[in-house]
C-alpha cells in the first residue's frame, strides 16, 4: 500500500501532461537520486527505501509512492517536494499557482497613455 498519493486533473492533453510528467520526473530523479523509466505511460521508479509509480493520462497524473521504514519519518517533507514538483510541472509558466475557490478573478492593469 503507498504511503503518498497524489493526484491531479488536468487539461493538458496526453502528449503534454507526458511532457510535463517528464520534467517532474528528472528532477525528481536529480534531488531524490530516484531511478526509473517509462513503460507506456507509467513512470516506475525506484531507489534505497523508495520506490513508486506515475502514471500520465489524457485528463489526470496519479503518483503513488511507497516509502521505506527509515523514510517514513520523513513522508511530510517528501510529500510537499512531490506536489510541488506536480505543480510546477503542470502549470504552462512554470510556477504553481494556487488561487482559493472563493477568491475575485483578478483584474488587469491600467494601461498607461
Amino acid at each position: 500500500m503507498a504511503d503518498i498519493n497524489v493526484h491531479r486533473v488536468h487539461t493538458l492533453g496526453l502528449k503534454a501532461a507526458r511532457t510535463a510528467a517528464d520534467k517532474m520526473a528528472a528532477r525528481l530523479e536529480e534531488k531524490f537520486e530516484l531511478t526509473g523509466d517509462w513503460k507506456g505511460n507509467l513512470f516506475q521508479f525506484s531507489r534505497s527505501g523508495v520506490n513508486g509509480t506515475l502514471a500520465v493520462s489524457e485528463t489526470d497524473l496519479k503518483l503513488e509512492i511507497t516509502l521505506g521504514f527509515l523514510l517514513k519519518m520523513m513522508k511530510a517533507p517528501i510529500e510537499k517536494a512531490v506536489n510541488e514538483q506536480l505543480d510546477i510541472a503542470l502549470t504552462a509558466k512554470g510556477a504553481a499557482t494556487k488561487t482559493p475557490a472563493n477568491a475575485a478573478p483578478s483584474k488587469p492593469a491600467p494601461k498607461k497613455k
